[in-house]
């Protein structure tokens, strides 16, 4: 399947960074754009809401200067992130700031709307619209999402638990759009086999919370550096929906990880998880199973320029196979 428009011939790798709740802003944004891979954030992370506004400004700006000054390798349009859920109150007023400031990529989460497709096709944008199974997966496309991103298992944040074989299998049976897979990759070696399983793009967001430019505490980055799959814990507790996180932070925020109870799907949010002062992703922090290949800290410069070299090295070795 031919990429879209707006990202033909604009990347360097075949690479969506993902939006990464509170972590993601603009200096992560734009370092990944810069890099040739597609940055995204989410609408939530610019609070007050009227820093929204602020932050797109900045983006488009840089981003502009940057096409202006290097004529032969533009930067990669960005992306962001919504909520389509009833608990997200500034939806509506998040998606007026994004169409005025006619946003290239709008990722939808937790529910596809008709009414913000339409918004997004209104200027030219596209929508790829995050599903963890076949049925959403339908029901995203008849509402008029432009491509899916398939969160397997595996992925960081709000994730699955098919396996990213079967879930390519069965959305490439009837959607031959744009299509993106979540789950575990933080390799370029990974980035390639998301591809030979049927995918257009890779959606890599783990290992950029490990980056100089990530908007996360050090404590967090180290915590990614020094852990691996093993340190993953599956739970709805935290936001009523399940997703992955790292088991020393809920460790260090007084929970026995091994025992946690079930949360409550229908008081979904985005705070503290009914753990008092301990919020997630803010305290509990969200992770995927593949920061076993993260080995350091480093720049999104330098983290993008290994996943390149990796990329190749497999493609070169398949080749010659």
């Amino acid at each position: 399947m031919a990429l879209p428009k707006q990202l033909q011939n604009r990347l360097s790798i075949p690479v969506v960074g993902s939006p990464l709740f509170i972590i993601s802003d603009p200096n992560l944004v734009i370092a990944q754009c810069k890099a040739g891979i597609v940055g995204s954030f989410p609408a939530l992370n610019a609070r007050p809401a009227d820093q929204l506004e602020v932050w797109l400004q900045r983006i488009n700006q840089e981003l502009d200067a940057w096409n202006q000054a290097h004529p032969d390798t533009p930067a990669a349009p960005y992306a962001v992130n919504q909520i389509v859920h009833k608990s997200n109150s500034r939806l509506e007023h998040d998606m007026e700031v994004c169409v005025k400031y006619q946003v290239p990529i709008m990722i939808t989460s937790l529910g596809a709307r008709t009414d913000i497709n339409q918004a997004v096709h209104s200027y030219g944008g596209i929508v790829l619209h995050d599903i963890i199974n076949n049925f959403f997966a339908k029901k995203a496309i008849e509402k008029g999402a432009d491509g899916l991103i398939a969160v397997a298992a595996g992925a960081g944040g709000h994730a699955g638990t098919t396996s990213p074989f079967a879930l390519i299998q069965e959305i490439r049976e009837w959607f031959d759009g744009p299509l993106l897979l979540s789950g575990s990759i933080a390799t370029g070696h990974a980035v390639l086999a998301a591809q030979a399983m049927g995918a257009d793009l890779a959606y890599m967001g783990s290992a950029f919370i490990a980056t100089e430019e990530a908007r996360a505490e050090l404590q967090y980055k180290q915590m990614i550096v020094d852990s691996n799959a093993d340190d993953i814990v599956y739970s709805n507790l935290f936001t009523g929906v399940h997703g992955n996180y790292l088991k020393p932070s809920i460790i260090k925020a007084g929970l026995n990880p091994d025992s946690l109870e079930k949360g409550d799907p229908s008081q979904m949010n985005f705070g503290d998880g009914g753990l008092g002062d301990k919020k997630a992703w803010k305290d509990i922090w969200g992770c995927g199973q593949g920061i076993g290949a993260v080995k350091r800290i480093e720049t999104v410069d330098a983290l993008v320029g290994r996943i390149k070299q990796e990329y190749q090295s497999a493609r070169g070795r398949l080749l010659a196979a």
